[in-house]
């Protein structure tokens, strides 16, 4: 890209898992090149991601990642380079409470897991929830009581016959006034503060770092990609991407396995 063409945007949001990392959490060496190819152009590379803080730092410590991240669904923001909390909306706990039972009510008994707030937050896991296999952190409860013991940033819900997408379409039908509900992966059904999401924390990160929606390209591959997208000026879906969101994406790129995120940087910063 010349020094004098005008840079494309000045914001590249991307989401992590099914993103900008392969399955085995790494990011390659080719979409490491075309992020500090944009960045280097002038670009701002930001993480936004629904994992909370502690599941994310030691991503971002191995990239030597320094800016602002956006993390737990938007409801943080952490400043990496600092390894500090800059801002964090927690779940009201007895809401949370109520719209699980009005759930229950609908579908019959759940499995749950919890992430608690905070930069050291632990995600809490209650019987019979099942918990991807990695190397991510978890605690195992035998009392389902004790996820609510303090401040978390979101529940977790599981259901033994109802998939995902159905499981939070009724979730948002019965308790949709209480919570938010969202897809965040395979298995992955949370409910979050009212109103939050992806675009909730973007939106706060970039006015920090002084950039508009406008000036912003998005990347990600879930359904609670879709308020990102929504809020971006541009939104680009990796091959690998859950339906819903291939059907607001501006473009589809490769998937997370065949560098889709450095397809689409190589055309705009380095052609």
């Amino acid at each position: 890209m010349s020094s004098s063409a005008p840079l494309p945007y000045k914001l590249i949001a991307t989401d992590l898992d099914g993103t900008l990392l392969r399955h085995d959490e790494t990011v390659s060496e080719r979409t490491r090149q075309a992020l500090a190819a944009a960045t280097a152009a002038g670009a701002a590379h930001i993480v936004v991601t629904g994992r909370a803080v502690p599941w994310t730092r030691h991503i971002l410590d191995a990239l030597s990642y320094k800016g602002l991240a956006v993390c737990g669904q938007g409801g943080q923001v952490y400043h990496a380079g600092e390894h500090r909390l800059l801002t964090s909306v927690t779940l009201d706990r007895q809401l949370a409470g109520l719209a699980l039972a009005k759930i229950e009510a609908e579908v019959g008994p759940l499995h749950l897991a919890a992430s608690r707030d905070g930069l050291e937050g632990e995600v809490l896991v209650g019987p019979g929830y099942r918990v991807q296999e990695g190397p991510l952190p978890s605690v195992m409860l035998d009392d389902p009581g004790e996820l609510w013991a303090a401040p978390l940033n979101k529940v977790y819900i599981q259901h033994p016959d109802l998939d995902d997408d159905a499981l939070a379409l009724a979730a948002r039908q019965v308790a949709g006034d209480l919570v938010g509900v969202t897809v965040a992966g395979e298995g992955i059904v949370e409910l979050l503060p009212l109103g939050l999401t992806k675009a909730t924390g973007l939106s706060l990160a970039a006015r920090r770092l002084g950039v508009t929606a406008k000036e912003t390209l998005a990347f990600g591959d879930m359904p609670n990609d879709i308020p990102m997208f929504a809020w971006s000026a541009r939104g680009v879906a990796m091959a690998n991407a859950h339906d819903e969101l291939k059907a607001v994406a501006d473009e589809l790129t490769a998937s997370n396995e065949e560098d889709g995120v450095a397809v689409v940087l190589e055309r705009l910063y380095l052609s």
